[in-house]
């Protein structure tokens, strides 16, 4: 048994009517199916990831013109342009694989479990570590479940110790998708790049593998910053190991191939200063909210949203943008976000602003937490008030930005939405148990809540932060007076 991954039926999906099929990749243009629905979230986003990435080599739009003259599904249109590449597309047999090695690699197969981000390594679970990962879930694999997990594996690969490279984006990368929120082939034409069709010789594990480990990298092709290859890299040198129609093993070797300089078009990436490398953006643990927004769905000074973030401005509609991706501490995943946030289109004037309003924010929960200090000894539990204060701005924010949008002035309205929950915030912390504190305890909070009301009036350093961020005039301070 085997799997062709462009001819065969192989993608389960949930359709608008309820029901769920499992579909051949050129069915995604039927105006029917709504979604992948594979077990996993992470499967999930590698499903739109794959599905994107086999549009662009295929049938990718030349322009936006061609983008809009093509937005109605055609199934037969795209079998026809799939086909020619199926040869490429065999998960098992002679020849070449999907994502693995050309050749056969010796050495001792894995368990399956390590196609999986949040499964244990050997030495995890060895040491009786595996608190927040998982061992021993998957003893075997059936064919389609083994190439998706393969292919999320190679697309989102970590650190893997010595010599495993991490994917093209790091490990963990995040992954910016607009969604028109109209069905499956609207997500996945709104996010294919321009282009030409490429080769098959394009794809990698048509090559022998460029092994890295005499630190040979592997830069995108000439003048660009992406191609073919950006939605099928192989960074990790896999053979999977079949028995009885089941995947039951998967052999790794070392020193996969190292990119360098590559941008993937779904994701976005920012550099330190300018004139730096640009690097891609990785999830944080927990909530995504809008004080995550800068450089993923709105840009900012030192930031790049995705390339294809730029090329949506000229293509209209409406929508949501999917924020996804398992967020790292090194080789260890400690959460896997799925966010679907507002589909922005602003003027640069507009994106100043609200890039703005989101540092006065910042700046605003860092004289918060600053205030604290003398009501909350642990900086943890300072820290978890900080993020408390971005959740509760949440819907302001919101309301704020729309308004901006529409023309209105908000600054003013957003500085006394800051005032009004940092102070909130603090007083519920700070004046319940006032009373019953030392005299230089008690001192201490009524001084800490006279700087934090002070910095809402542009007073202080993180004051005229907020004051310059929302493009206020902070006060002039008088020399040997406090704020």
């Amino acid at each position: 048994m085997s799997l062709n991954l462009i001819e065969d039926a192989w993608i389960p999906v949930v359709c608008t009517d309820g029901t769920r099929r499992v579909i051949a990749p050129w069915q995604i243009a039927d105006a029917a199916i709504l979604r992948p629905d594979w077990p996993r979230p992470d499967l999930n986003l590698a499903c739109y990831e794959l599905l994107i990435g086999l549009v662009f080599l295929a049938d990718p739009p030349r322009d936006v013109e061609d983008w809009e003259d093509r937005q109605d599904p055609d199934p037969a249109r795209l079998k026809a342009r799939l086909a020619p590449y199926a040869p490429a597309f065999n998960l098992l047999g002679e020849g070449p694989r999907f994502l693995q090695e050309l050749e056969p690699l010796d050495g001792v197969p894995n368990a399956v479990d390590m196609l999986f981000i949040d499964s244990a390594g050997a030495s995890t679970a060895k040491n009786n570590a595996d608190l927040m990962v998982h061992r021993g879930r998957y003893g075997t694999l059936d064919l389609p479940f083994a190439a998706m997990a393969l292919f999320a594996f190679q697309a989102f690969a970590p650190s893997g110790g010595a010599g495993n490279r991490t994917s093209m984006r790091g490990g963990g990368p995040l992954v910016t998708l607009i969604d028109p929120q109209a069905g499956l082939w609207p997500l996945i034409w709104a996010n294919v790049p321009y282009g030409a069709p490429g080769e098959v010789q394009d794809l990698p594990w048509m090559r022998p593998t460029r092994v890295s480990d005499a630190g040979r990298e592997t830069l995108p092709p000439e003048g660009k910053t992406y191609g073919v290859e950006a939605f099928f890299g192989m960074p990790r040198r896999l053979r999977l190991v079949a028995e009885d129609g089941q995947i039951v093993g998967v052999v790794q070797r070392p020193w996969g191939t190292n990119y360098a300089k590559w941008k993937h078009p779904l994701s976005p990436y920012y550099r330190m200063k300018p004139g730096e490398e640009w690097l891609p953006v990785h999830p944080r643990a927990g909530r995504f909210g809008y004080r995550n927004w800068l450089g993923v769905i709105a840009g900012s000074a030192t930031s790049e949203t995705r390339e294809l973030g730029l090329m949506l401005r000229e293509r209209g509609g409406a929508g949501t943008v999917i924020v996804a991706g398992w967020a790292m501490d090194n080789m260890k995943p400690r959460d896997f976000i799925w966010s679907e946030q507002p589909l922005l289109r602003l003027a640069p004037e507009v994106e100043w602003r609200l890039e703005g309003m989101v540092r006065a924010a910042e700046a605003a929960a860092v004289a918060l937490r600053g205030a604290l200090e003398p009501v909350l000894a642990g900086g943890e539990a300072r820290e978890a008030e900080r993020e408390a204060f971005f959740a509760a701005t949440e819907d302001a924010f919101r309301l704020r930005v729309d308004a901006m949008v529409a023309g209105a002035d908000v600054a003013a309205l957003w500085l006394a939405d800051l005032r009004a929950q940092a102070l909130t915030q603090f007083e519920a912390l700070a004046l319940p148990e006032l009373a019953m504190r030392d005299t230089k305890r008690m001192a201490q909070i009524v001084q800490a809540r006279k700087y934090l009301a002070a910095a809402f009036r542009g007073y202080g350093k993180q004051g005229k932060e907020i004051f310059g961020q929302l493009g206020l005039e902070p006060p002039v301070e008088k020399k040997g007076k406090a704020a």
